[in-house]
């Protein structure tokens, strides 16, 4: 399988972190809150957290402070479609397809629900062939985008597609919740709003060359508790654990081990590293555990300075920052993790 054509999209507005400070700080709504927590907001908006502004799906900031169910579900169906379209079209676009081309098509998404789901939407937008398969795959959190990847390897490999459109799309803001646990607080600070999109084939593309070697996924369900969304008053509210950043990085460490010995594959011919930038903590922790240093992880930070955590988006973000850099030929590493406690890898050679 090849990856032959990328492309993003985030929404047209962006706010810095001290825009978001500021009007948090001065609205009415930050009252209900203890000190405490009015001080974790501020740290995390105002200190070194990686991360220098987020696009947001919302005509103002005061806008987040509309967290009624009914207001997070509207918010979710305007823009959930529209972004991941956009971001289709350009894959397609990339790939130098027509989008009825496309034989697939799988997206993914943990912030909010529609049923028929969005591949209905986005297939509309797109004029794809009406025979053209549409599966909708919900509930893996920031980990998405590889387990998405792989379901259309299968569907490749299988000679059931030619042509597979993977798409991944999070309206964070649609998920907003606001309550004084300090998970709840720091996660309304680091999410952003975006879509990412591949389309995989049996071809390689008109540039570079991106193959997918082989994969590897790892799920520990006792984990489940420590990075997750609950359901609570009718609306989704994140659980962020202190905890992620060691157990992503060790689940991420013991990946990348296995997956290299059964390909027979020395770590030395490893020349990219593309990992999901979950945030400052867990990019420190990924360094540390798989030996990496910044400048390995540079396309990484660079999407979370400039988008914040995208969550399921964010590798296509990474990928296509390493691919429009001078990124070297050779073995890349792929990985992505998130809620279940789940956590996924690729070996991808690109020449």
């Amino acid at each position: 399988m090849f990856i032959k054509g990328l492309g993003t999209a985030n929404p047209a507005t962006r706010y810095t972190q001290k825009q978001c400070w500021e009007v948090f700080a001065q609205s009415d709504f930050s009252k209900q809150f203890s000190s405490r927590a009015r001080a974790i907001v501020k740290k995390v908006l105002t200190g070194n957290n990686g991360i220098e502004a987020r696009h947001l799906a919302l005509d103002s900031l005061e806008d987040a402070f509309a967290v009624t169910p009914d207001d997070l579900q509207a918010r979710f169906l305007k823009h959930a479609p529209a972004l991941a379209t956009q971001a289709a079209e350009r894959a397609i676009a990339d790939a130098d397809l027509d989008p009825r081309d496309i034989d697939g098509v799988l997206i993914s998404t943990c912030t909010g629900y529609l049923c028929p789901g969005l591949t209905s939407y986005v297939s509309e937008r797109l004029d794809l062939r009406r025979d053209a398969l549409a599966l909708d795959l919900v509930g893996q959190g920031c980990g998405a985008a590889l387990p998405n990847l792989r379901t259309a390897e299968a569907l490749l490999t299988s000679r059931k597609c030619v042509h597979v459109l993977s798409c991944c799309v999070e309206v964070c803001s649609a998920a907003l919740y606001f309550d004084d646990d300090p998970g709840v607080l720091i996660s309304a600070c680091l999410f952003g709003d975006g879509a990412g999109a591949a389309v995989l084939s049996l071809s390689p593309g008109k540039n570079r060359r991106i193959e997918w070697k082989t994969s590897r996924s790892l799920l520990c369900p006792e984990d489940r508790d420590l990075l997750r969304f609950e359901q609570k008053a009718g609306m989704l509210r994140n659980i962020l654990t202190p905890q992620v950043p060691e157990l992503a990085s060790a689940h991420a460490e013991r990946l990348f081990g296995e997956t290299l010995a059964k390909a027979q594959i020395p770590r030395s011919t490893i020349t990219g590293w593309a990992l999901h930038p979950g945030g400052r903590d867990v990019l420190i922790a990924l360094r540390d555990k798989l030996q990496l240093n910044e400048h390995d992880t540079r396309w990484s930070e660079t999407v979370l300075r400039n988008y914040g955590n995208l969550s399921s988006p964010s590798i296509f973000f990474v990928l296509d920052a390493a691919l429009h850099d001078s990124a070297p030929t050779g073995y890349w590493w792929m990985s992505s993790f998130g809620a279940g406690f789940s956590c996924h890898g690729a070996l991808l050679k690109v020449d």
